[in-house]
């Protein structure tokens, strides 16, 4: 018997190795500020200026990259890590700055 999918697994989306944010390739495991963009949710204003962890590099069917973070400062971050909800935020490109990466 075939085990249910949660309804994100069949959407269409494919990995990114990196992205090019402000001139920088940014992929997983590279550190960023979150800058989200005005009028979004109550977790963009609770998230804004936090750094984060890049966990992986998503494009949708249209096109365009979502960057799945951890907030370094998340207790849970490790959950975040292994694709638990609420642990893993969503932001675009134009969302994030690049953070100086040690020996940089």
């Amino acid at each position: 018997m075939n085990e249910p999918t949660a309804p994100w697994e069949s959407l269409d989306t494919r990995t990114l190795a990196s992205v090019r944010v402000a001139g920088v390739a940014l992929g997983p495991g590279d550190r960023v500020r979150l800058r989200p963009k005005p009028g979004g949710d109550v977790f963009d204003l609770v998230l804004r200026v936090k750094t984060a962890t890049i966990a992986s590099i998503e494009e949708d069917f249209e096109g365009r990259a979502h960057l799945a973070v951890t907030v370094d400062d998340d207790p849970g971050r490790d959950l975040g890590a292994q694709l638990q909800s609420g642990h893993r935020f969503f932001f675009q490109a134009d969302e994030v700055e690049p953070l100086a990466q040690p020996g940089d």
